[in-house]
């Protein structure tokens, strides 16, 4: 399954400014949802798809890096966000 470079919808309530809007997944942060996530540990940051599928896919404990899209400029933002990965529609059913 692909996951970096996909395009999916955020419907979280923690970055009310992305609720609703289109954001590209480009990177997965493995365990930083965990309340133990050590930011220091090695090989914690994955932008390939092959790093994500070694580490066991994208689960509720992960958080992952998106981009916005941003509709008037026709492009996706510069500044990215960490929401939970539970909170992207591609991710919802890991929340369960």
């Amino acid at each position: 399954m692909q996951t970096i470079g996909t395009t999916t919808t955020y419907h979280g309530t923690e970055h009310r400014y992305l609720k609703g809007h289109p954001v590209r997944v480009i990177a997965v942060i493995k365990g930083a949802a965990a309340p133990d996530y050590d930011p220091d540990a090695d090989g914690a940051y994955l932008t390939d798809d092959e790093d994500v599928a070694r580490a066991g896919g994208v689960t509720a404990a992960d958080r992952v890096e998106v981009q916005p899209w941003i509709e008037r400029e026709g492009r996706f933002s510069f500044v990215s966000s960490d929401p939970r990965a539970i909170d992207l529609a591609c991710f919802a059913h890991l929340a369960r």
